[in-house]
């Protein structure tokens, strides 16, 4: 079994964030491996462990990573490849620069095509955009089934099916589907392992394969920022917080509060 897990290069969470021409200034802060990525590439690696009989060196199947993005995010790519990953896909082209969602899951999808992946894992969303649509995309794009938001999953190699649980507002959703499948997890199915000496040492030798749009196949008038369905026309930064209001207890300080309460309309 082949499985490939879509990561994505962000931003540091605790940085400042700026934009700049209209697209989030990127080079100026640190730059991580998504944390909801972490999550996909966990359970990756518990399936594999699952499905590999106890003592055995290598197992025959099989986990790859894929990340659209520009050079440095191949530090992304081997934080993942630290934890236990075999290998990565890394596209990267000058054209991609501004690139949607739309275009995002364009790339990627040939790039899971080229694979002949029977399994693909992604993170639910990433933490500079927010907008969780990508593991859809890929769905509709490679004409796979697409189990969302999974807080469990459990693999059949056997009978290439696989199933999934997560938890909906009426209760607990069971969904099976036939491989291949793209699937989303949750953060809290799971803790990420963190990557030992061995594996951070391994992941310098394991292999990065470097590729661009007309390797996978796709034109630079696809993708990019022109071609985006959307963009920033205006951004500025949020204003800073003002200082609040200090109710001080001088025998009126019940009254005082409720006062400033309704004037918020709170009560």
């Amino acid at each position: 079994m082949k499985i490939a897990v879509c990561v994505k290069q962000v931003p540091d969470s605790w940085a400042e964030k700026k934009m700049a021409g209209g697209l989030l200034d990127r080079a100026s802060v640190d730059a991580v491996l998504n944390d909801l990525d972490e999550y996909a590439i966990e359970e990756a690696l518990r399936i594999v462990e699952a499905h590999t009989p106890d003592g055995a060196e290598t197992s025959e199947h099989t986990i790859t990573l894929i990340s659209m993005g520009p050079e440095r995010a191949t530090d992304a790519l081997r934080k993942g490849l630290s934890m236990g990953a075999d290998s990565a896909i890394h596209i990267c082209d000058g054209a991609l620069s501004g690139s949607d969602a739309l275009a995002t899951s364009l790339v990627l999808s040939e790039a899971i095509k080229k694979g002949g992946y029977d399994l693909v894992l992604c993170g639910t969303e990433s933490t500079d955009a927010r907008m969780s649509v990508v593991p859809a995309m890929l769905a509709e794009r490679l004409s796979w089934a697409q189990l969302t938001f999974a807080g469990a999953v459990e693999v059949d190699p056997g009978t290439k099916k696989v199933s999934i649980s997560r938890v909906t507002e009426e209760g607990v959703e069971k969904l099976t589907a036939q491989l291949p499948a793209i699937i989303s997890v949750v953060e809290k199915i799971n803790e990420p392992r963190y990557p030992s000496f061995k594996g951070i040492m391994a992941a310098k030798k394991k292999t990065i394969e470097l590729l661009t749009l007309a390797d996978i196949g796709v034109s630079a008038s696809d993708v990019g920022l022109t071609s985006a369905w959307s963009e920033v026309a205006d951004a500025q930064l949020r204003p800073p917080r003002g200082a609040g209001i200090k109710v001080e207890d001088t025998g009126n300080g019940g009254n005082d509060l409720v006062t400033f309460l309704a004037e918020k309309r709170l009560v």
